[in-house]
C-alpha cells in the first residue's frame, strides 16, 4: 500500500506450524518517516494469546495498545449495507474497485513454486 505520507502492507499467514495457538496470524503495518503502526490481528507470539494487538512507534516512544475491547463495526456495517441495499459503510464503487484490483492482481501474478 502507499500513500501520501507513508508505505505499508498487509501480511496474512494461512500456512503456520503446530506449536502457534491461532488458525494463522494477520498484521498490517504501515511505514512513515516519522514512524510505524503495526496491527497484529490473532496473536502477538510469546506474550499475549489473544488477538487485537496495536503497536506504535514515533519519535517519541513505543507504545502497546491493547485493543480487545475495542468495537469492530465493519462486520455488522457490511451485513446491514447488504440486506438494506444501502452504501453507509461500503459505497458500491469501492467494492468494485476492490474487486477489479484483485483480479488484475490475480491475472498478473506469477506462480512460484509446486502449490498444486
Amino acid at each position: 500500500m502507499k500513500g501520501n505520507c507513508g508505505h505499508g502492507y498487509v501480511r496474512l499467514d494461512w500456512y503456520t506450524p503446530e506449536g502457534l495457538s491461532t488458525w494463522g496470524d494477520g498484521r498490517l503495518t504501515i511505514l512513515g518517516t516519522d514512524g510505524f503502526i503495526e496491527l497484529r490481528k490473532c496473536v502477538d507470539i510469546t506474550r499475549n494469546r489473544k488477538g487485537e494487538h496495536l503497536f506504535l512507534v514515533d519519535h517519541h516512544c513505543e507504545q502497546y495498545i491493547d485493543c480487545t475491547d475495542q468495537p469492530l463495526p465493519y462486520g455488522p456495517c457490511f451485513v446491514s449495507d447488504v440486506l438494506n441495499r444501502t452504501e453507509t459503510h461500503a459505497p458500491q464503487w469501492r467494492t468494485f474497485l476492490a474487486m477489479e484490483l484483485a483480479l488484475i492482481a490475480e491475472q498478473k501474478a506469477l506462480r512460484m513454486g509446486n502449490l498444486g
